[in-house]
């Protein structure tokens, strides 16, 4: 029989419009003209629809046929996602490549989202056995897929339930391999390799948890002064030239995520060469083996150049593949770079609806949309056997035009995340990066992570707060200074001032592309800050009991002890794949060095 057809009637760019489109769904999968180009429904009028097509229209015309599939859109999540990249719309530009010999997608290209040829290693679950009751999210065997990645569980589908008729031995297997095959009520169902599931369509969970662990970055601006918990939400806004992109890499290659999804939404292609040509050089060390950290991504490209309806795809199908990895139990770390250019394709679809437009030309349910995007994350209580538990953490740069952050994306992005590191012009310019401003970032997860961080270190509380003071009390007496001078500040004052440009120049500066900086282990930046704050807090101790006839002044301490403080400055230059007794090891030594010097300087008066 063949599949039912509808008539294309208006074309404007992206946004296609078709008559005879009665008994279609909303977000129904279409294709469109002779090309059978990608589309999907987003507006229903009587027997019209209008269709948001993920491909270049040029060429289509009225009059052109179009097919209806009956299906939304959906992705293809199993073995073989790991270490691959995708458009938009999950087709793999890898094969596409290796098809088409050319450098551009051609236009109405069909290649299945997975590798149908490639055979994998597959081990049943030994729990697992013909007659046994099995229920959405139940593990029936695990997949090696890389050397990173052992253990891909292969789960029932949600929404599958029944007994068990059908169990496969171990062996290597294709994707489209009905390992387990179930029967409820008579209909036989079959639990394949791969399951595929709509975009639009939150993964099910048991209940949603309170974040308990930090995402460690190992950036330490972030892990010291900002955290964000595993299941967390986080805002990156700033200008061009901020650094968004490397913090959002920096996150990909280095943090404790078990797996990363990297979303590049209509930022330049360049970004996404840049990422394919790092990730596969970058390696962490498993079993005494290096192994490419590549192996535990899956990229989705939405470059500028592509058609700006797969941008709106492009972010549900990064959070998409995201909720099936926590699903197996897994951390799971997601980057969208930039949901500005997302939230562009909104406003550009938006007006070609006719919409009635709000703030800037975007649409009403802007902060709607960004929401319900934002509420995909979250640590939770997995569905199905054996009991586990998973997280999605997301990270959203926000490109605000000219650094506005009042622009309406990046205001209702604030009103949605839990955390804000709002990158500054004026730091980037200084050469000062991560570029994220102490005095307008802020987290509300710290309170939360208190006992993760105190199992690490007691005082971790009071050195953030400390620190924090001092950065702010430095920011209250710039003012003075540059009207009067530092000669008119108190002697603890220019202590202040002296030990809060060792905290910006020598601990929140950090530069991602030398061998002793490219990241810091929680160790280290706790060691760090011990050091400072007790040099702070030692000097300010001893001028306040030297201030009578022996006073002791900030340049009394600084000429006394200059190599102190150069070893203070020389601190981030310990490398950072040391073990964490190391660091102890090395700071717990440095500290003591310093209070040692303290009390010389206080037997010579």
């Amino acid at each position: 029989m063949a599949a039912p057809t509808g008539t294309v009637m208006k074309v404007s760019g992206p946004l296609v419009v078709a008559e005879n489109m009665s008994g279609t769904k909303m977000y129904e999968v279409v294709r469109v003209g002779k090309d059978r180009l990608v589309g999907e429904i987003i507006r229903l009028e009587g027997d019209t629809a209008s269709i948001q097509v993920y491909e270049d229209t040029s060429g289509l015309t009225v009059g052109d046929p179009l097919v209806k599939t009956g299906l939304p859109l959906s992705l293809e999540l199993g073995p073989g996602i790991l270490d691959g990249i995708y458009d938009g719309i999950q087709r793999p530009l890898e094969r596409i490549q290796k098809l088409a010999q050319s450098v551009f997608i051609p236009r109405g290209v069909d290649v299945p989202n997975l590798d149908r040829d490639c055979p994998w290693d597959y081990t049943p679950e030994n729990n697992v056995k013909v007659g046994d009751l099995v229920t959405g999210g139940d593990v029936v065997g695990i997949v090696k897929e890389n050397g990173l990645f052992k253990k891909h569980y292969i789960m029932v589908p949600p929404g599958v339930k029944g007994r068990v008729k059908k169990v496969l031995p171990a062996g290597q297997y294709k994707i489209d391999t009905a390992v387990v095959e179930v029967e409820d009520a008579g209909k036989a169902q079959r639990v394949e390799l791969f399951q595929r599931w709509p975009v639009r369509e939150s993964r099910p969970v048991v209940e949603k948890l309170q974040g308990k662990e930090a995402l460690l970055t190992c950036e330490r601006v972030i892990d010291a002064l900002f955290p964000v918990t595993l299941g967390g939400t986080a805002a990156v806004p700033g200008a061009f030239g901020c650094g968004k992109t490397v913090i959002s890499q920096a996150l990909s290659k280095y943090s404790n995520s078990d797996v990363v999804v990297y979303v590049g939404c209509g930022e330049r292609g360049n970004e996404m060469a840049e990422v394919l040509t790092d990730f596969p050089e970058l390696t962490t060390l498993i079993d005494g083996k290096e192994e490419p950290i590549m192996q535990r991504t899956t990229l989705v490209a939405n470059t500028s150049n592509m058609p700006v309806a797969a941008r709106e795809a492009s972010i549900y199908t990064g959070v998409t593949t995201a909720e099936y990895f926590r699903d197996m139990g897994y951390n799971v770390a997601m980057m969208a770079d930039s949901t500005s250019r997302w939230a562009e394709a909104l406003r550009e679809i938006s007006g070609r609806l006719a919409e009635m437009p709000a703030d800037a030309g975007y649409p009403a349910y802007l902060g709607a949309r960004l929401a319900s995007f934002y509420e995909r994350s979250g640590r939770v209580q997995c569905i199905g056997n054996p009991q586990r538990e998973g997280s999605i953490t997301i990270v959203g740069a926000v490109s605000p035009p000219g650094g506005d952050f009042t622009d309406p994306v990046t205001s209702s992005t604030l009103s949605i995340v839990q955390v804000f590191w709002g990158l500054d012009k004026k730091l980037a310019q200084r050469k000062h990066f991560p570029s994220i401003n102490w005095n307008i970032s802020f987290s509300k997860y710290i309170r939360i992570l208190e006992p993760y961080f105190e199992k690490y270190d007691a005082e971790y509380s009071m050195l953030q707060q400390k620190m924090k003071e001092i950065l702010q009390k430095e920011d209250d007496l710039q003012e003075i200074v540059q009207l009067v001078g530092k000669d008119s500040l108190s002697e603890d004052q220019k202590c202040t001032l002296e030990v809060a440009k060792i905290i910006r120049e020598d601990f929140l500066q950090q530069n991602g592309f030398t061998d002793y900086d490219f990241m810091c282990p929680l160790a280290k930046t706790i060691g760090m800050m011990k050091v400072i704050v007790g040099f702070h807090e030692a000097a300010q101790k001893m001028m306040a009991e030297y201030s009578g006839e022996h006073k002791v002044g900030w340049n009394t301490i600084n000429a006394a002890m200059k190599d102190m403080i150069k070893k203070i400055t020389d601190m981030k230059f310990e490398m950072p794949r040391q073990s964490e007794e190391h660091y102890k090891k090395v700071f717990v030594a440095l500290h003591e060095e310093v209070l040692a010097a303290f009390r010389t300087l206080a037997e010579d008066k």
